[in-house]
């Protein structure tokens, strides 16, 4: 079956049969998201919604070595020391293309193959068949550069089982495919040495039930995971209701991996913990995606108006020096003030999603 090719800046667009393929192609930089990308796929998805002669959408990354890291952090950084507006277009933009993809009226398959963070869970986590391999890492690290786990994360991540979701974010652990699906960040094993057949098999795909059949032929069980084995002491620690207390009892713990999150949460921002927690309790209220989105905007606006994710950011890709100064320092010092100066609506910006 013949395939069609065009590139449209760093997304190669296929179509082959019935499916329409957007590859993200920044391999070099773990295929992060830019605006122009952004942009791209919003438009292609548009495009393809209403045309009957597609049945299916597959979303993959270029390269071996991830699906997507991310968005681009280093041109936020960028953007907000010279006081341009990108972060709050770029976020209005890349929130809606998630929101887009989890409400899109055609099955949307994303291949999650190898390093899946930040603004690659939001372009597969909400997709309708989610796939992850042997070789998936699926993490949303946010808190370590002074942001919280956005792009719609905390609405599966609150629903996971027991407090399992609350330790992902607070400790941006990366999951392997057995605890990504375990997580209910994805759905389906496939090994990666079987990837190549995915494209032919969804290609004369018409339906949801088409596609579940062709990609249920391709799986395989996943190689085992450790977040059911470590509920005991996950729920004992992460159902405390401070992030103080939390951070406490997983002091007291003798388990390695209990030891391990508590230097991971020791490194992160304050703040950021302290607004992560209270997302994610009241993401599992929500009814609806779009809400956790909304919310999502209103708490990165505060966070690049403020100075963890800049200092974040720096410490990570531009010095480098994986140092940090936060402010607050000490989660003592940051005041529910603090916290909820995060969730204010923030008038005309707030974001609204089209039905």
């Amino acid at each position: 079956m013949n395939e069609r090719i065009v590139q449209d800046g760093d997304i190669i667009i296929r179509a082959r049969g019935a499916l329409r393929r957007l590859t993200l192609n920044r391999p070099k930089a773990l295929n992060a998201v830019t605006l122009d990308m952004a942009v791209t796929m919003t438009g292609a998805l548009r495009a393809w919604a209403a045309d009957p002669a597609v049945g299916a959408v597959l979303l993959d990354g270029a390269g071996e070595r991830g699906f997507c890291a991310g968005g681009d952090i280093r041109a936020l950084y960028d953007a907000a020391k010279s006081g341009d507006n990108l972060p709050e277009t770029f976020w209005a933009i890349e929130y809606r293309l998630n929101v887009m993809i989890a409400r899109y009226r055609k099955p949307v398959v994303a291949i999650m193959d190898g390093m899946v963070m930040g603004g690659g869970v939001g372009l597969s986590a909400h997709a309708a068949h989610r796939v992850v391999t042997d070789r998936s890492a699926v993490a949303m690290p946010e808190v370590g550069i002074g942001f919280f786990p956005d792009v719609g994360a905390c609405f599966p991540l609150a629903r996971a089982p027991g407090h399992a979701g609350a330790h992902l974010a607070l400790t941006g652990e990366r999951a392997n495919a057995a605890d990504a699906i375990y997580c209910g960040l994805a759905d389906i094993h496939i090994a990666a040495t079987k990837l190549d057949e995915i494209p032919a098999a969804l290609a004369e795909c018409r339906s949801a039930d088409d596609v579940r059949r062709r990609l249920g032929a391709l799986a395989s069980p996943p190689p085992p995971g450790k977040l059911a084995a470590a509920r005991r002491w996950i729920d004992a620690c992460y159902g405390a209701e401070r992030v103080e207390e939390i951070i406490a009892r997983l002091g007291a713990r003798v388990e390695d991996d209990a030891q391990a999150a508590l230097a991971a949460m020791r490194k992160a921002s304050p703040t950021s913990l302290k607004v992560t927690l209270r997302h994610m309790r009241e993401a599992a209220a929500f009814k609806r995606v779009e809400e956790c989105f909304a919310q999502d905007y209103r708490i990165a606006l505060a966070c690049v108006a403020g100075h963890d994710l800049i200092e974040g950011i720096r410490a990570a890709i531009v010095d480098k020096d994986r140092n940090p100064k936060w402010r607050p320092e000490r989660l003592e010092e940051v005041t529910p003030d603090i916290v909820a100066r995060h969730f204010k609506p923030v008038g005309a910006l707030e974001l609204k999603f089209e039905e």
